[in-house]
C-alpha cells in the first residue's frame, strides 16, 4: 500500500521534478563532503605529479633562484633539464638547457668542476667560483637569453651576460649561454676550452669595467681558456703563426673594432698572445695585475703607457717591441 501511494504522489503532475532535483542534491552534497575530509596532503601531491623541471638526485630544484632567472624564457621551448653541479669548496654550479642538448651539456659538466679550478688559480678565490651555464635549443631562445635585440651573429658560439652593476659591487644575473650549435660546430675539446673563457669573463667582471680594451679582457680570457692545456701556438693561433713565421708580425695591440666582424679570429689570436708573452716574459702574478689595473677603465694610449710602467717597467712601444722578439722567438 505505502510502495502504490508513493508511485501515484511521484507520478502527481510536477512531482516527479521535485524528487529528481532532491536526489541531486543529496549526491552532491554527499561529494562535496567526502573531497573535505581528504587529507591535506592530497592536493599537493596532485599538484606535484607533473613537474616541468627534472627533480631527480642531483638535479636543482623548481626553487632555486638561479633557474628562476631563466625559466620563464626557457619554458615555451619545452621541458627544463636542469642539473647541480659540485664546483669545490661546497659551492655548485646550476647547468640548464634541454633534453636535446644532453650530449653538450655531459661534456659541459664534466668540465665545469676543473675549470672552476684552474681560473681560480690563476685569478684567485675572490669571485663565486660557481655559475648558471645554459645551453639554448633554437636561435629565439639563444637571443632571449643573452637579452641580445635580434638573432645572435652565426659566429657567436657562447656569451656571458650580467645585470647592469655599480662600481664597487658584485655582478647580479650572470649567465654562460651557449648556442644552440655549439655542440654541432665544436669538437669536445674546443667545448671545454669555450667553456673556461666564458667562466674568465664571469669571474673576472667585478673588476672590469664597461670600454676598457678588449685586447686585455678578451686576451686575458683566452689566456686562461688555454692554459695548461697542453694546446700548441700553432693550434690555439694558426694565423698568427702563420703571420710571424713569413714575418709579418703585428705592429700595434689589437683595436676593439676588429673584435667583430671578419677580422675577429685573428684578432682574438693576437690577443691570446700577448697576454701569454706577459706570463711568459714575467709571471702569470703580473699578468692578473695588468689585467686588473687595464680593464678599471677605459683607457687610451697616454693612461695604457702609464700603467705598463708602474706594472710592467717598460712604456707602450716597449712593451709592443718585447712582443714582437717573443712572436719571433716563439715560431722559429
Amino acid at each position: 500500500m505505502r510502495m502504490r501511494r508513493a508511485r501515484a504522489w511521484c507520478t502527481a503532475r510536477g512531482r516527479w521534478q521535485f524528487a529528481l532535483t532532491l536526489a541531486m542534491v543529496v549526491v552532491l552534497t554527499g561529494a562535496c563532503g567526502a573531497l573535505l575530509m581528504l587529507p591535506n596532503v592530497a592536493l599537493p601531491r596532485i599538484r606535484t605529479a607533473q613537474p616541468s623541471v627534472a627533480q631527480s638526485l642531483g638535479q636543482a630544484p623548481a626553487e632555486d633562484p638561479r633557474l628562476a632567472a631563466v625559466r620563464r624564457t626557457l619554458e615555451p621551448f619545452g621541458p627544463i633539464v636542469a642539473d647541480r653541479v659540485a664546483t669545490g669548496d661546497g659551492r655548485e654550479s646550476l647547468l640548464v638547457g634541454h633534453s636535446g642538448q644532453r650530449v653538450e651539456m655531459d661534456i659541459l659538466r664534466s668540465e665545469l668542476a676543473p675549470a672552476t679550478a684552474a681560473i681560480t688559480e690563476l685569478w684567485g678565490p675572490g669571485w663565486a667560483q660557481s655559475a648558471l651555464v645554459v645551453v639554448a635549443s633554437n636561435p629565439s631562445e639563444f637571443a632571449a637569453l643573452v637579452r641580445a635585440g635580434s638573432i645572435m651573429p652565426s659566429e657567436v658560439a657562447a656569451v656571458s651576460v650580467a645585470d647592469p652593476f655599480a662600481r664597487g659591487t658584485q655582478p647580479t644575473g650572470q649567465r654562460v649561454v651557449f648556442s644552440p650549435d655549439a655542440g654541432r660546430r665544436l669538437s669536445p675539446d674546443e667545448l671545454r676550452t669555450l667553456l673556461r673563457h666564458e667562466l674568465t669573463h664571469v669571474a673576472t667582471r667585478a673588476d672590469t669595467v664597461d670600454g676598457a680594451p678588449q685586447w686585455m679582457l678578451e686576451g686575458f680570457a683566452e689566456y686562461a681558456a688555454h692554459r695548461a692545456q697542453n694546446h700548441r701556438f700553432a693550434d690555439i693561433a694558426p694565423t698568427v703563426y702563420a703571420r710571424t713565421r713569413v714575418g709579418d708580425l703585428p705592429t700595434e695591440l689589437p683595436a676593439d673594432p676588429d673584435f667583430t666582424g671578419a677580422r675577429a679570429a685573428t684578432t682574438y689570436e693576437t690577443a691570446w698572445s700577448v697576454c701569454a708573452f706577459v706570463a711568459d716574459r714575467y709571471d702569470e702574478a703580473h699578468l692578473v695585475e695588468l689585467y686588473r689595473r687595464i680593464a678599471a677603465g677605459k683607457q687610451d694610449s697616454v693612461s695604457e703607457d702609464r700603467i705598463l710602467r708602474e706594472v710592467l717597467g717598460t712604456d707602450r712601444s716597449g712593451f709592443v717591441a718585447g712582443w714582437r722578439e717573443w712572436l719571433s722567438a716563439r715560431t722559429a
